[in-house]
């Protein structure tokens, strides 16, 4: 609440959303009565709490026939408390680990939050082995199976359509990996259904269960899924369930709707955040990611759509 009231009073861009709404901060008086706003702002607008020049701007990848989204940081160590800081959270030390990322749709581009919190990560786990893979998915298979034999902890994380490619011409036999998709095909494979692809992954790394990390753009903050389809957020992040038909109403726990965000690590954009994702919060916090509006512009993470 404190943060709203803040960004209503010094966040121009929010402020002319809030005074297109006709909210008037005083009478914001409980996390449902915030203005959540609409995540292609982040294309059309500078969105700044007042106006500082940014550490890094991570920008999307969208299509070349859309804009790019652009997120200005103020202050990089806040983005890398938060996401050292849930990936201790929910798997522990990334020291523990070595850490194999296979972004290659990420990597050709520049500015991408998901490249940088990869890199930290990796350079934290201290891993010789550790590194990026573009396309060389032998030296990967290669990798994977030394790992394996030495019985190395081990996470892959991996845009869906490059852990596709890979599972096609590869069987890998590591009881100790984890295999975390981070959604997306990026124009390179057809879409299909989180469970198809799990089932795809499974059966290639002889897994019971494929993880997700569910991030964007706009945020500093992500959510993981340890495979059973539910996400699970850090406690300084909040999703909510707005209706389909009313942005501006709230659905019931386990229906169907439209996702809001409330991320306190966007302390200089914005924390509140509605997003063009379709899903279910659930009572426990969690929430499961079950497509996008078809409004919605193709964008890099988790576009599997039921």
């Amino acid at each position: 609440m404190d943060l709203f009231q803040i960004h209503y009073r010094h966040n121009s861009t929010y402020r002319q959303y809030c005074d297109y709404r006709k909210i008037v901060g005083e009478k914001v008086q409980s996390i449902k009565d915030i203005p959540f706003l609409p995540i292609d702002t982040f294309k059309s607008h500078t969105v700044q709490l007042n106006r500082f020049e940014a550490e890094i701007t991570f920008e999307s990848s969208g299509t070349t026939a859309n804009t790019s989204s652009k997120h200005f940081v103020k202050k990089l160590s806040i983005y890398e408390k938060s996401f050292k800081t849930a990936f201790e959270n929910f798997y522990g030390k990334a020291e523990d680990y070595c850490i194999l990322a296979l972004l290659p749709s990420y990597l050709e581009r520049g500015g991408s939050s998901l490249v940088y919190m990869a890199e930290k990560l990796i350079q934290q786990s201290k891993h010789k082995q550790s590194g990026f893979y573009l396309n060389n998915h032998q030296t990967l298979y290669e990798t994977l199976n030394e790992l394996a034999k030495k019985g190395q902890k081990t996470l892959l994380i991996g845009v869906s359509f490059a852990l596709l490619d890979f599972a096609e011409r590869y069987k890998v036999n590591h009881p100790n990996l984890i295999v975390m998709e981070t959604g997306g095909m990026k124009g390179r494979r057809k879409e299909i259904i989180r469970e198809e692809l799990h089932e795809i992954l499974c059966n290639s790394f002889q897994l019971g269960s494929i993880h997700s990390e569910y991030g964007m753009t706009e945020l500093l903050s992500q959510a993981y899924s340890k495979g059973n389809g539910k996400f699970y957020a850090p406690q300084w992040m909040k999703v909510l369930a707005r209706k389909q038909d009313d942005p501006f109403s709230y659905a019931n726990f386990g229906e169907t709707a439209a996702l809001n965000i409330v991320d306190l690590a966007n302390i200089y954009s914005c924390p509140f955040i509605q997003t063009d994702d379709l899903g279910k919060v659930y009572a426990d916090g969690s929430f499961e990611v079950l497509g996008r509006f078809d409004r919605a512009t193709v964008r890099g993470c988790n576009l599997m759509v039921r």
